[in-house]
Order: structure tokens, then C-alpha cells, then sequence
């Protein structure tokens, strides 16, 4: 969704007071950063990132991609017995993650757009 909805629309929220499509995803990127941190086991506090910090659809589609990359490989080292103890932070990011893409659907539904995974398949 990120890299799909339009760069002029990244300001787009359909109320004053939530946050703009934009500001969503550097939101979800703070959580992938979180998850990331807390499963290589850092002492961490969720960091809210300034999408102040990020100048346009670019920075943000590069930090999210970053962002998911890092967390995937994370995942990827840690060892198969630790899940048998905890699922903590990947089943909290997967929801996280779920509750805002059902946000974005309104925003891209309120814009007149279809949501990527609405369309249907290629042939």
C-alpha cells in the first residue's frame, strides 16, 4: 500500500483528527523498528519515529521497506525454541500491522481507489 497510493495523496486523512496516510506508515515503521529491537532482545521502549523526519513517499516507502527487512531478519536468527516460550513482539506487530491496514482501506475507499489486495488477481 505504501509504495501503491499516490505520492500527492500521502497527506490525504479523512478526518482532522487522525493521522494522514503518510503518518500511518512511519507509525507501522516504529512498530517494525520495535519488534526488530525487542526480538534480537534490546531493551526497548516503543519510539514513536517524526514523519517530520521522512521529506516525501520516497523516504517513507524506503524506511518501511528497511524496516521490514530488518524485522525479517530478526526473525530469520532467531532460534525455533524460543517460539516455544514466546511469540512476543511478532504476534503483536502482525496485529498491529492488520489494524492499520484495515485503516488504510478507508483511506484509499474514501479516495474512490481499490486497496491492493481488493483488485483482482493478474492472469
Amino acid at each position: 500500500m505504501a509504495q501503491d497510493f499516490p505520492a500527492d495523496k500521502y497527506d490525504f486523512r479523512p478526518t482532522k483528527e487522525v493521522r494522514s496516510f503518510g503518518e500511518v506508515i512511519v507509525h507501522i515503521i516504529s512498530g517494525n523498528v520495535y519488534a526488530a529491537k525487542a526480538g534480537r532482545g534490546e531493551q526497548v521502549n516503543w519510539d514513536e519515529l517524526n514523519p517530520k523526519d521522512f521529506k516525501d513517499k520516497a523516504e517513507i516507502v524506503a524506511a518501511l521497506r528497511k524496516s521490514i527487512t530488518d524485522a525479517g531478519d530478526t526473525l530469520k536468527n532467531i532460534p525455533e525454541e524460543r517460539f516455544t516460550k514466546t511469540l512476543t513482539p511478532w504476534v503483536d506487530v502482525i496485529e498491529h500491522a492488520a489494524e492499520h491496514y484495515g485503516q488504510l482501506v478507508v483511506y484509499y475507499r474514501v479516495n474512490g481507489m481499490t486497496p491492493p489486495a481488493s483488485r483482482p488477481a493478474a492472469k
